[in-house]
């Protein structure tokens, strides 16, 4: 109760920042709508009967294009905070990141797979071939968590250092394997396989959405249940032990959640760098480490990063379109290098 009294003010900033981003999100862009008209067009979309003119291409535009993108950079944006918060945890370093446990190479080797070797792939049912993108993509990330939580298994036991090394192995061995998928795709491939190892919202569909919406609410809705049993993590795995929490079942299910939330956002938007490592760190400076303020303090605000990402990513270029990774990596990279500035003697 005192955690949730003294947070109210944090909370309160970052819905008001989420409903702003929303708004900005679904009013601007190539064709960008008055934002009272954008309201009146979402709340029509809601079945409310409202009517004036223009309302009908502001419905079509926000309902076909709009809509369904800002749903998927929430999604994306709120499920990728949530696990760099889990991995933080894990390993008790506020510098970790989803992509230590191999999860975003993993997605992207099985990205490039169906990408360069899809076409090699021309028995599967016609209903499959808009979703094999994502489909492999999300078992190569799932695949790569499972082998890297096998390697790290011993005795009964789990060791976090071993899996951080197995992760660290396993992400160069993808990279090489990318490497030789790129150096053997043609031009047309060689093109998809870049943009879409930058990352983008772009393309955005319901039948896209829906999985990755259900992942991110069963992440939203499992990682706080837990945020008792990290906060006393932070104190070491002896001392949560003490406190009886089953600490190899919580490392197992923090893994296991992580893979299936990034696995997912990788499949469904690309490789998105940094909104893992920066949100969940930005908020601990504000909040502090309780996870029980940090889990959905981070959601929030990686949802709201997510979509001003890809409004700039949308607009700085206009027509054309930014990968919106470039612009995730241009505010990460320099906020990465002023903690590691920030933290030297």
């Amino acid at each position: 109760m005192i955690a949730s009294v003294q947070s109210r003010p944090l909370f309160i900033a970052l819905g008001a920042l989420l409903l702003l981003a929303l708004w900005l999100s679904l009013a601007l862009g190539p064709v960008s709508l008055p934002l009272g008209e954008t309201l009146r067009a979402a709340l029509r979309l809601a079945g409310l009967p409202f009517s004036g003119e223009g309302l009908e291409q502001a419905e079509l535009i926000l309902g076909q294009i709009r809509l369904p993108r800002t749903l998927l950079g929430l999604a994306v944006g709120a499920v990728l905070a949530l696990s760099g918060v889990a991995m933080q945890g894990l390993f008790r370093n506020p510098l970790a990141d989803p992509g230590l446990v191999g999860v975003s190479s993993g997605a992207a080797l099985g990205g490039a797979v169906a990408i360069v070797g899809g076409a090699s792939l021309g028995g599967l049912p016609e209903a499959f071939a808009p979703y094999l993108l994502s489909i492999c993509a999300f078992a190569g990330g799932l695949g790569v968590t499972v082998l890297v939580y096998r390697l790290g298994r011993r005795d009964g036991q789990t060791s976090v250092a071993t899996m951080l090394l197995a992760g660290i192995a396993l992400t160069a061995l993808a990279g090489a394997v990318i490497g030789l998928f790129t150096y053997l795709a043609d031009d047309a491939t060689l093109r998809s396989l870049t943009f879409w190892n930058m990352g983008s919202l772009n393309g955005a569909s319901y039948a896209r959405l829906w999985p990755l919406l259900i992942v991110t609410l069963a992440v939203a809705v499992w990682l706080p249940r837990r945020a008792k049993a990290l906060n006393a993590l932070l104190l070491g795995e002896s001392e949560a032990r003490h406190l009886g929490f089953d600490i190899e079942r919580l490392k197992r299910e923090l893994v296991f959640c992580t893979a299936l939330g990034v696995g997912a956002a990788v499949a469904a938007a690309g490789l998105i760098g940094f909104i893992g490592l920066v949100v969940p760190h930005l908020v601990r400076l504000v909040a502090g480490p309780d996870h029980r303020v940090l889990l959905p303090a981070s959601a929030l605000a990686g949802a709201s990063l997510m979509l001003l990402a890809d409004l700039v990513a949308r607009l700085v270029m206009a027509p054309a379109e930014l990968p919106i990774g470039i612009v995730t990596a241009l505010i990460g990279a320099p906020f990465f290098l002023y903690l590691l500035v920030r933290g030297r003697p």
